[in-house]
């Protein structure tokens, strides 16, 4: 089994706990904090983890550089974790107040600070309306130009406020979720609908090759996950199978 973003280590401790002691696991994550924590909560299951600091982009490199040739099912949980919106400290939120970093992996590339401070005022307003579908992409990117340098999520987030007109403020989303959804993007992959679009695609190609998706979904949000958990709402569970 590859759990290629395992993260703390949630899906996979359950995966394991259910099966068989012949059953092993392999783990990636490009978030090296989020993998410390897996570790931890994994160790009772012993040599049967084994865990990687890399990107599931990087799947195939992985799993051929421990002996893994092939896997029995493959889970990809693709996004950001409340852990990481909420308690990482590394700006993936306009809520709080933090350095605007938003690397899931602070060892590698440029933080999202040196990303807007660098780009030209065209570019980030293509990445604005490209990557967020932000309507006023033109006017956000010529405010954040004109505060330079930006340093915190803070500075982001009054750049939009004072970019956008009040009357087109957004009545259920903060004014400014499409900008750092384009942000987060820019800096590094995350996930969103246009990529779901992109794995529904994907799995109808692979049908002739003797995959099918399994639909109706077998797991979605229950009510009291969605209460407990706001974001659950707009979690999928695709699964592609191999009918032979």
């Amino acid at each position: 089994m590859i759990d290629a973003t395992v993260g703390m280590g949630g899906h996979a401790e359950a995966i394991l706990s259910a099966s068989a002691s012949s059953v092993r696991l392999l783990g990636l994550d490009t978030d090296a904090a989020a993998l410390a924590q897996a570790r931890a909560r994994l160790a009772p299951f012993g040599d049967r983890v084994d865990l990687a600091h890399a990107s599931f982009g990087r799947l195939g490199e992985a799993a051929a550089a421990r002996g893994v040739e092939g896997a029995r099912a493959i889970l990809l949980d693709l996004g950001v974790s409340s852990w990481q919106l909420e308690q990482s400290g590394r700006g993936f939120s306009f809520q709080g107040d933090e350095p605007l970093d938003m690397r899931l992996d602070p060892s590698s590339a440029e933080t999202a600070a040196a990303l807007l401070n660098r780009l030209a005022e065209p570019e980030l307003a293509r990445i604005l309306f490209e990557y967020g579908e932000e309507p006023h992409a033109r006017r956000i990117a010529r405010a954040i130009v004109r505060r330079r340098p930006l340093a915190r999520t803070g500075d982001l987030v009054a750049a939009v406020r004072g970019a956008v007109p009040r009357a087109a403020w957004p009545r259920r989303l903060h004014v400014a979720t499409r900008t750092f959804q384009a942000v987060r993007m820019a800096t590094w992959i995350s996930f969103h609908s246009g990529e779901d679009r992109i794995v529904k695609q994907t799995f109808r190609a692979l049908e002739p090759a003797g995959f099918a998706e399994l639909e109706p979904s077998p797991c979605q949000p229950t009510d009291d996950e969605v209460r407990a958990n706001p974001r659950a709402r707009s979690a999928k569970l695709r699964v592609l199978e191999r009918l032979s």
